[in-house]
């Protein structure tokens, strides 16, 4: 479907010295959505707050830069400290302030004041934004948020001051409010259509008169959860929250609900709120950063938004709260190699982006291999009624993390390798990361990753065939006689080539996935997705034949995805350390070859002769469902019992590996 974007209209009049800025009519999200088209954005999206000292560096400009080359979506919010104190030095205006009954001061912004507000962030911050990013070669829209609409406030009550004279004063023209709603469809589809949207403050004031200021850091933790973004970044000139101001390398890495507060004075208390605000309303990966980058991991304070409830269950816990949908692992796999470095393993992201972590350099090498992605729609991580509620609790990062504990407390021998690689996109068709572990990582045996429970031990799995048909037809009238719609003759395609492909292979499941219409102005088209789960044994190479066999001037067939299914035996000596693990641990366990499709059989594809099984804690019941949660003792069970496996894998006599 083709989707035109346009640039809001502004509705505040032109700025200048002389004219009183205007608020602008206020938009709301149900109004915009009926006039807007609806837009689905598959790529990952992050909130940059960045101040004008920093905006003034070129770090992070490069830094955004580099995430619009990672495929992210970028929303930058510009503050203005700088760029106001320019503009105001520029046109010979003194800057008022209002003293106030706590000692602090602040901007005084009555309503003839806001207009040179509004120029200072368009005449100076926000052109020198849009130049530096355009030299980048990126696209780029900037505003104010008060342009259209793009986001709204409400005025904050009466301010209480301080005269020269010492009298305390109710100041009620302050225009100072918190941004209270946003134009979602509106900034959907500029961050659809830019590589970079870069808004400032002020917002509208849907009451009437002029625009409201807002705190930057509270206007990105807002947009933050008005927009389901995946990641909020708050940059700052210190190495992020210091628990002492004086001493410049005392950052609080760790920061929960409730804690950062007693650190944070002047400005910085501001970037905590937001911090708070963004983990309320939202389920983003939240990080205060600095000085003046994203990029320093000792310059970071990550807020946590739940907490675990006993140590072993920490690392479970912190990998559900850093959302990492398909294409969207690097803040993930940066996260877990900084994680196995501080307890000694060698570990990085490779080329890929997998997270490789090994111990051990002998030539008996045990591979785990689990994945960092997940499906999409991420919500806050929640321990409730003892158990994880979370996007990824149980496929997979149940798994993973069970991985990095046991690889961090393993008893490797000299001649043994146990290494860990959690893979990209094994959530999509694409499986990079496996087929990059295929041709770089060899192994004599692999555990994959996916949950069956901790008494089940998975054996293989169907594999998929998965099909683009594409049928078109003359353009015209559905009520002509005997007409055939695209989507007619869609259907009638799609029931041929299943039927073929299940002469081959009558024990696959099938299913349409995706149907999409286009009306052309000579020719309409149809395409569906047609998806096959095939047993282990079926020959790809026969399906391929039997579907491409439908292809005509008016039918065309991708073949998107042919990967056999594979299952091994229980005679493999990795199946028997498994089984003994049960064993010990009490446990009549379930072998099973199940209907999905995992990196297995991406291995499979090449590794012809190494023993490979998946395990994993967690009901796969609830995959890909709202309802993915994990009960903290099926964690521990699966982890120990994997432990005991690897274990008795290494002490295994040389010869009886197979």
């Amino acid at each position: 479907m083709t989707t035109q974007m346009q640039r809001p209209t502004p509705t505040l009049p032109p700025s200048s010295a002389q004219a009183p800025a205007q608020a602008p009519a206020p938009a709301s999200r149900d109004t915009s959505a009926q006039t807007r088209p609806v837009i689905k954005p598959t790529r990952p999206l992050y909130v940059v707050k960045a101040g004008s000292a920093t905006l003034d560096r070129g770090t992070i400009h490069k830094e955004l830069a580099d995430l619009v080359a990672r495929g992210a979506r970028v929303l930058l919010v510009a503050g203005g400290a700088t760029g106001i104190e320019r503009h105001y030095a520029a046109v010979g205006r003194p800057m008022p302030h209002l003293r106030l009954t706590n000692g602090d001061s602040v901007r005084y912004c009555p309503p003839e004041e806001m207009t040179h507000l509004v120029d200072a962030y368009e005449r100076v911050t926000l052109p020198a934004v849009e130049r530096e990013l355009r030299a980048l070669g990126l696209s780029v829209f900037t505003s104010v948020a008060a342009r259209g609409g793009l986001v709204t406030g409400r005025a904050n009550r009466p301010l209480k001051a301080v005269s020269g004279e010492g009298r305390t004063l109710v100041v009620r023209d302050h225009r100072a409010g918190v941004p209270t709603g946003v134009d979602v469809d509106g900034l959907t589809a500029l961050l659809e259509a830019y590589d970079v949207v870069c808004l400032s403050p002020p917002v509208a004031d849907p009451a009437g008169g002029a625009p409201l200021n807002v705190d930057a850091d509270v206007l990105a933790a807002v947009l933050t959860g008005a927009l389901g973004a995946d990641h909020l970044r708050l940059v700052t000139g210190t190495a992020g929250l210091l628990t002492d101001p004086a001493v410049p390398g005392s950052t609080l890495y760790d920061a929960y609900p409730g804690e950062g507060a007693k650190y944070a004075g002047g400005r910085m208390r501001q970037k905590v709120r937001a911090a708070e605000i963004a983990m309320r309303d939202s389920g983003a990966d939240v990080a205060i950063t600095g000085p003046h980058t994203m990029s320093e991991p000792s310059g970071w304070t990550r807020f946590w938004r739940t907490k675990e409830p006993a140590a072993d269950l920490g690392l479970l816990t912190r990998v559900v709260c850093v959302p990492s949908v398909s294409r969207d692992e690097a803040e993930l796999a940066v996260y877990l190699a900084e994680w196995c470095r501080e307890r000694g393993i060698d570990a990085h992201v490779d080329e890929a982006g997998n997270l490789v972590a090994t111990r051990g350099d002998g030539p008996r090498r045990l591979l785990l291999l689990g994945h960092l992605d997940t499906v999409p729609h991420h919500w806050p991580a929640e321990w409730r009624d003892g158990e994880l509620w979370a996007r990824g609790s149980v496929d997979a990062k149940g798994s993973l993390a069970n991985f990095l504990e046991v690889l961090a407390h393993a008893d490797i021998p000299e001649d043994g390798q146990l290494r860990v690689v959690g893979a990209v996109e094994e959530e999509i068709s694409s499986s990079k990361g496996a087929f990059h572990v295929r041709d770089r990582y060899p192994a004599d045996a692999v555990v994959i990753g996916e949950p069956s429970g901790s008494g089940t031990l998975t054996l293989g799995y169907f594999g998929l065939f998965k099909l683009r048909v594409t049928a078109s037809v003359p353009s015209g009238h559905s009520a002509g006689m005997d007409a055939v719609s695209a989507p007619d003759h869609l259907i009638d395609v799609l029931g041929r080539i299943r039927a073929a492909v299940l002469a081959q292979a009558p024990d696959a499941l099938s299913a349409v996935i995706d149907v999409r219409v286009e009306n052309g102005r000579e020719r309409s088209t149809a395409t569906g997705i047609l998806n096959f789960r095939v047993p282990p044994r079926v020959d790809v190479e026969a399906l391929t034949t039997a579907a491409l066999g439908h292809v005509r001037d008016d039918v065309r067939v991708d073949v998107l995805r042919a990967t056999p299914g594979h299952a091994g035996g229980r005679s493999s000596a990795l199946v028997k350390v498994f089984t003994r693990a049960f064993a010990q641990a009490g446990i009549r366990p379930r072998f099973v070859v199940k209907k999905g499709t995992s990196d297995m059989n991406t291995l499979a594809t090449t590794w012809h002769d190494v023993p490979m099984v998946a395990y994993g804690p967690g009901d796969s019941a609830l995959d890909h469902t709202d309802e993915e949660r994990i009960d903290p003792m099926e964690y521990r069970t699966a982890r120990t019992l994997l432990a005991d496996a690897v274990h008795r894998w290494f002490a295994l006599s040389e010869g009886s590996r197979r």
